[in-house]
């Protein structure tokens, strides 16, 4: 054998231990050539995503993003990560993945506006045994089209395919979001909240992100509904009722902060505050001033059908319901009294409905349900 006949015989041999080796990983259970066919549509799906500051392309080692430092005096980058936790469950029962990056991206943008801060972009990580192309894309499209409401770019992700160590059929994913603000409209509720003080709440869509291990076993154990059941006084099954979106109140803020805090002027609207995990009363501590507390009414806003269900059936004391649960409060602002009925005037001029739910009296810095 010549030499250039050697050299092409070694470069073919070299190639099919490649595609051995793949193979040999593929019945192990990752099979990487499916992970780069469904990532190559990525560059469409994230398009919708798009902002100038962005740089490069999705698929490097890094996501890159030119920060426009001249809009702002002092910027402060904002960040934050969050999971979807085990509705998760709820999608991998009925088999709809639309929702839950939508839910992931929506939960992130609310984290950081209660700082006032705008979302610049958001990084993702799925984990799963099995890649399934459809979930795959479901997912990503949930993402890409809350980014897109969002005003914030998808600049990145991890896909892990792990056989073994997720149950089939399911998956795990989370978020990282980084956003800026100018130091000076950085919200601190700690330090301009007064006695006095208003709380306006927001109306969420649902169970959001929280409670759903209480939830699932109110309503698939103890009550004895299978996901695709319809539930008296629901418009949906049980099952899509639990799924709906996490409501993004981000562009809400930011509104909010434009026309009611003015340059020069004390800040009309104090502070507010996501009704994630700990519900009322572990969230609204995290905004108020030491020697204040904030008392929310009972029956002040519209419950949703789903909270007066798991109120009246589950047995589980109001106090931790209130805990647990945001119960139909995805959001509250605090607000000076002066601007209250402006503010709520506002919030539901802009599609959401939103009702005076509690004060601000003097105290230690607790939350308290009444």
């Amino acid at each position: 054998m010549n030499s250039m006949n050697f050299l092409a015989h070694n470069r073919i041999s070299r190639f099919n231990l490649r595609r051995m080796k793949q193979k040999a990983y593929a019945a192990a259970g990752v099979d990487i050539d499916l992970g780069n066919r469904v990532k190559a549509t990525l560059p469409q799906l994230l398009a919708s995503t798009h902002r100038r500051e962005v740089l490069g392309k999705v698929g490097g080692f890094g996501g890159l993003f030119a920060l426009d430092v001249k809009k702002y005096r002092e910027p402060v980058l904002v960040s934050s990560v969050d999971g979807v936790g085990t509705k998760l469950k709820l999608a991998f029962a009925l088999d709809q993945h639309d929702t839950i990056g939508a839910d992931l991206v929506n939960h992130c943008v609310n984290d950081i506006a209660v700082l006032g801060a705008e979302p610049l972009f958001f990084l993702d990580y799925l984990g799963t045994g099995k890649l399934e192309p459809h979930v795959f894309t479901d997912i990503i499209k949930g993402f890409a089209r809350a980014c897109a409401e969002n005003n914030c770019a998808l600049i990145g992700g991890e896909t892990a395919q792990m056989p073994g160590f997720y149950q089939a059929g399911e998956y795990d994913v989370s978020g990282t979001i980084v956003g800026v603000v100018e130091k000076s409209k950085m919200l601190n509720g700690q330090k301009t909240i007064r006695r006095g003080d208003v709380v306006i709440g927001i109306e969420s869509s649902g169970l959001h992100t929280n409670g759903y291990s209480l939830g699932r076993k109110i309503f698939f154990e103890q009550l004895g509904y299978k996901p695709n059941d319809k539930v008296p006084g629901l418009k949906k099954s049980i099952g899509e009722e639990l799924l709906k979106e996490h409501i993004s109140y981000g562009p809400l803020v930011q509104k909010l902060l434009k026309k009611f805090n003015l340059v020069g002027k004390p800040d009309q609207v104090r502070a507010f505050a996501h009704i994630t995990g700990g519900g009322f009363v572990d969230n609204i501590p995290r905004v108020l001033p030491k020697n204040l507390d904030a008392v929310i009414k009972k029956g002040s806003w519209e419950m949703l059908t789903i909270f007066q269900i798991i109120e009246q059936k589950s047995g589980v004391p109001d106090d931790e319901l209130y805990q647990v649960f945001n119960m139909g409060i995805g959001m509250v602002s605090i607000v000076s009294a002066e601007k209250a009925e402006a503010v709520l005037k506002f919030i539901n001029s802009q599609k959401h409905k939103a009702w005076i739910i509690g004060e601000v009296v003097k105290g230690s810095g607790e939350a308290r349900v009444e």
